[in-house]
């Protein structure tokens, strides 16, 4: 029988791949097709040039969306997508590889975390992304759960949410001092709130140009394996980085990480060997030019070679040509 590590060790150089080609969790059509120009950028066959097996599990079959219900948008299909997206994380945590989410919208984040937890137990979150995501059902002012995806997860805030169709399945599987975020820079005062009454660790853009890069990164491991070293899922938002570089997103909010800042997160978090798997969301080609496209998914790929051990031999991403139709 293999041990902890070993497994560990294993799935740190096999990607198991899902595509979630969803858009309900905002009201932005594109973001659906950011699984597809992904894969079509190399993903799959640089990974393999790295020397990771990858297994593709395909896209999920879901649904679009509904009309607003009592104030939080398109709640049965967010439900039932992040329900298939779950049980599909299970299924790749089942056959040992550290688990690659393409997104699809940020609200993806409840069943691939959820799915992550239910398959391996605890774990540590990183949130990498310009929007703590951390508002509830009542507090949202649009309703759209791409920006509540957190509170949903943490046991800490089970009491703020509603009872809803579509979500019976789901269960708090988080804790507040278990999450960290990475490059915050537009938040709403519940958000504010909610971040300093639970505690959580927060490296906002003003940390970050405060600390640098390289400080953030060994503080945020120092305090995710103070006590126990647990499995992390590394959630990964592309607005987390400066628009300049990934403009191809729904919610671009300037000042940024920088291209070598994003990298380097993925880079070092790679290197403690914990990374157990990773989302990368929120690339919707609808929203820039086609030079804009380019570089958003060329970077979305970089980080998530640099997931799986790459190491920079160059400063710029790779160039890129989006398919044809």
């Amino acid at each position: 029988m293999k041990s902890a590590r070993t497994l560990q060790q294993l799935a740190s150089r096999s990607a198991g791949v899902i595509g979630a080609p969803f858009s309900g969790g905002q009201p932005r059509a594109g973001v659906e097709r950011g699984p597809d120009l992904i894969r079509a950028a190399g993903l799959l066959t640089r990974l393999q040039e790295q020397g990771c097996a990858v297994k593709d599990y395909g896209n999920l079959q879901v649904a679009g969306g509904e009309a607003l219900l009592d104030r939080v948008q398109r709640v049965r299909s967010v439900g039932e997508a992040n329900r298939k997206l779950s049980e599909a994380v299970q299924e790749v945590k089942r056959d040992g590889h550290t688990c690659v989410m393409l997104g699809g919208d940020h609200s993806l984040a409840i069943g691939s975390i959820h799915g992550h937890a239910a398959a391996v137990g605890d774990l540590s979150v990183l949130w990498v992304d310009a929007h703590a995501d951390i508002n509830t059902p009542l507090s949202s002012g649009t309703g759209n759960i791409h920006g509540q995806p957190m509170s949903y997860l943490l046991h800490e805030l089970q009491d703020q949410i509603p009872v809803q169709p579509s979500f019976s399945w789901i269960r708090p599987c988080v804790s507040a001092k278990d999450v960290v975020y990475i490059g915050l820079r537009d938040l709403d005062p519940a958000e504010h709130y909610l971040l300093k009454r639970l505690g959580v660790k927060v490296f906002s853009m003003t940390e970050v140009d405060q600390l640098g890069v390289a400080r953030v990164m060994e503080e945020t491991c120092d305090y995710l394996s103070d006590k126990v070293k647990k499995p992390i899922h590394l959630s990964y938002d592309v607005d987390a980085i400066d628009p300049s570089v990934t403009p191809a997103t729904g919610t671009p909010v300037a000042g940024g990480l920088t291209y070598r800042e994003g990298v380097y997160i993925a880079e070092h978090i790679a290197q403690t060997g914990l990374l157990s798997a990773v989302d990368l969301v929120e690339v919707n080609p609808l929203l820039c030019s086609e030079a804009g496209v380019s570089s958003t998914v060329s970077t979305a790929i970089t980080l998530l070679l640099a997931c799986f051990g790459r190491l920079r031999q160059g400063a710029h991403p790779p160039a890129y040509r989006l398919p044809e139709p």
